[in-house]
């Protein structure tokens, strides 16, 4: 087979090292507007070849893993390319703006949407892992509109390195992945901005910074390519998240001011709820 990874990052070069493990005689080329990563990615052995977007042609599958508004602006022109054969498969962080992109696209039966439930804050050619999809959460939207025999081969892939699948309504995922991701690295970047901005100082910040400091700034780390480009894309969602954010902040805010630490003993003692939530989902 011969696969295509457009985007030679932490995901694209993962999934590359899964292809290679798990697809006999697989050859693999890579795509990406960094020298930089294909470099690496094909010194590393991520990739046999360097492609251009003109030898999408001659793919049996193209797996789209570079910064979501680029899979958005870029995916028409894509399936243009394609042959009728080809497989073209997403793994953008929001999904409602790319299935309304191709919704009435002549190859869109060759086309699935797909959000793997995993990243660390690393980026690029080099962060890449075997273990990256390992027991995480594979999100697909519209399986139905993607042909059957492509749609089997790609489900059945998502199984053989070990992801849980997942079916999802674009409008649905995008809703809840602003909570559940977008939410917490805005958190970590204006938490990371704050430190910095207030303390100058930075040998003071690492001496003091402890666990709970390093768990909670850890996402300020992720790159600004990606982020700013997922941010763009959920603009709205995100929005939304943030106003109840906001709203909760400034409670929390009031309660400080009127010294009511009663109710904020209470607030922490409910919150701390999400333990048992966390620990049900870890079982399912």
């Amino acid at each position: 087979m011969r696969i295509g990874v457009a985007g030679i990052g932490l995901i694209g070069g993962s999934l590359a090292i899964q292809l290679r493990k798990t697809i006999k005689n697989v050859i693999i080329l890579g795509y990406d507007s960094s020298e930089l990563h294909l470099k690496q990615a094909f010194d590393s052995g991520l990739i046999d070849e360097v492609i251009s977007k003109k030898d999408f042609t001659n793919l049996d599958v193209l797996l789209l893993a570079y910064p979501v508004k680029q899979i958005t602006d870029q995916l028409t022109s894509v399936l243009d390319l394609i042959c009728d054969k080809t497989l073209v498969i997403d793994f953008g962080s929001t999904k409602s703006r790319i299935c309304r992109t191709v919704s009435s696209h002549p190859k869109r039966s060759q086309f699935l949407a797909t959000h793997p439930i995993a990243g660390t804050e690393f980026s690029g050619p080099t962060a890449a892992s075997e273990s990256l999809f390992k027991g995480k959460v594979q999100i697909i939207c519209e399986s139905g509109k993607t042909e059957s025999n492509l749609l089997k081969w790609a489900l059945d892939w998502f199984k053989s390195i070990g992801m849980i699948l997942k079916e999802m309504n674009p409008e649905e995922h995008d809703k809840h992945i602003a909570y559940v991701s977008h939410l917490s690295h805005i958190s970590s970047f204006i938490l990371g901005q704050t430190v910095l901005e207030k303390e100058k100082d930075e040998s003071a910040i690492f001496a003091m910074a402890g666990s709970g400091f390093a768990s909670t700034v850890r996402l300020a780390k992720s790159s600004p390519e990606t982020w700013s480009s997922i941010f763009e894309e959920n603009k709205d969602n995100i929005l939304e998240t943030l106003k109840h954010y906001l709203s909760n902040l400034e409670e929390f805010k009031t309660l400080l001011e009127k010294e009511n630490y009663k109710k904020i003993y209470n607030l922490i003692e409910k919150t701390n709820s999400i333990k048992s939530v966390l620990k049900e989902l870890k079982t399912k």
